[in-house]
């Protein structure tokens, strides 16, 4: 058993938040009591020395005074690169940066060769996960072979374990082949998350048309190729009444539209990464490749209203879209080097940074955008902490500072490096076992 003491709880699924000791026996949280109130349970000799550990001793105590617990965090858009390319990231490494990161249970993207589009694939996904020391679940492909042309056998796919459905990196063109998932999909209960940018408008993608692609004289990746795709696609969504999840949103103008959209209909959902909300152009401008994602990092304006849609619930979840790559890849030239970065070991921090000492959210507020709401709309049984539930658990010191030098992940291409981030992990705890401590 694992008994953490002194520690601040937050728990967004309930609303609770206060000094509380948590007591976790095998995977479940078997009780959650008041601060001091287990010492006696746990270490009562029956005379009342509750120093004398009697029937205890195979307890693990921790003493977590200062520091705050939550739900272990939840990222349900990352790329583990497995199978295919493992040389940038394989399903074991991504879960080892992932469990540094806070993360108990992460949703990968099925973009891989082959690409999670049958039943064979999935299963080796899935298996490997199951060697992991966190929760990895997969999305499946919408269409065969990511090729927009065909859908996948949805159904099938869903009952042998799918958690959604996605041909994230390329978007879904034909709007009757969307309609006809968005269909299938609502029946098996599962989401569709899209990436939402139209390949006819852009010349040269993961840099926005603007400042950066003008210093770097190149036609760059306009803003309308994003506005166009959620504008079209919320518009089908409505009216297939299917969970649509849009991600990685970087365009004030995208933002607007779900707001206006989740205002009608209670199937839509959004995401922001961590870097379009961190972020602008001028980190390309500053570090090139480093710096190149698609969507691409806009302007000022854009982050702010991401950040406005995560404050007013607009965008309900923060997903890191982790996107490893070698460096002799990020070192080609701008426009042949890959888009991506990684950000799962980043995530939380930046949050923190970003978003909670600024004021624009609460603690409880991100731990809820990291965790239960990606949950809820993936239907995971995570994000939450209550007895009886998974013993999922992060464990941070919000005021602790730490700089960003190495990762656990394969990959290190991240514009943080050498950056003073605040919040440190200390413990994170999957399946009531101590799966990393700083």
């Amino acid at each position: 058993m694992i008994y953490l003491k002194n520690g601040y709880m937050i728990d967004p699924a309930s609303g609770t938040e206060g000094y509380r000791d948590i007591l976790i026996k095998e995977d479940k949280i078997v009780r959650i009591a008041q601060q001091g109130a287990l010492e006696t349970e746990l270490f009562d000799d029956g005379g009342g020395d509750c120093g004398a550990r009697t029937a205890a001793e195979d307890i693990t105590e921790i003493d977590l005074s200062g520091q705050c617990i939550a739900p272990g965090l939840v990222d349900v858009h990352v790329h583990f690169r497995d199978p295919g390319f493992t040389y940038k990231e394989d399903i074991h490494t991504g879960a080892r940066a992932a469990a540094r990161g806070g993360f108990t249970s992460v949703v990968l993207m099925a973009n891989t060769h082959p690409a999670v589009d049958n039943s064979e694939t999935l299963a080796y996904v899935l298996n490997k996960g199951k060697e992991t020391d966190i929760h990895v679940y997969t999305c499946a492909n919408v269409t065969k072979g990511l090729q927009g042309k065909e859908l996948t056998d949805m159904e099938t796919l869903s009952k042998l374990g799918a958690a959604g459905f996605t041909d994230d990196g390329i978007p879904i063109t034909d709007e009757w082949l969307l309609r006809a998932a968005l269909r299938q999909a609502a029946k098996c209960g599962k989401p569709v998350s899209l990436h939402e940018e139209n390949p006819s408008l852009i010349t040269n993608n993961g840099i926005n048309a603007g400042r950066a692609a003008s210093h770097y004289g190149i036609g760059g990746s306009p803003r309308e190729a994003e506005i166009s795709m959620v504008e079209r696609d919320l518009r089908i969504a409505m009216e297939e009444e299917a969970d649509l999840s849009i991600q990685h949103i970087s365009t004030k103008e995208a933002v607007e539209l779900v707001r206006q959209a989740k205002k009608k209909n209670c199937h839509i959902y959004a995401e922001a990464t961590p870097h379009h909300f961190t972020l602008t152009q001028d980190a390309v401008i500053g570090q090139g490749a480093l710096a190149k994602v698609n969507p691409p990092l806009r302007e000022e304006t854009d982050r702010l209203a991401i950040i406005e849609g995560l404050r007013d619930g607009t965008i309900d979840m923060i997903a890191t879209d982790h996107a490893p790559h070698s460096a002799e890849e990020k070192a080609r030239p701008l426009t042949e080097a890959p888009s991506g970065m990684i950000g799962l070991e980043t995530s939380f921090s930046l949050g923190m940074r970003e978003l909670v000492n600024k004021g624009y959210l609460s603690i409880a507020e991100l731990i809820e955008k990291m965790s239960y709401a990606p949950a809820k709309l993936y239907h995971l049984d995570a994000g939450y902490l209550a007895e009886g539930g998974p013993a999922d658990l992060v464990v941070f010191d919000p005021n602790k500072m730490w700089t960003v030098e190495s990762f656990v992940s394969k990959a290190a291409n991240s514009p943080f490096v050498g950056e003073n981030l605040p919040g440190v992990i200390s413990y994170t705890i999957c399946g009531g076992t101590i799966v990393y401590r700083a």
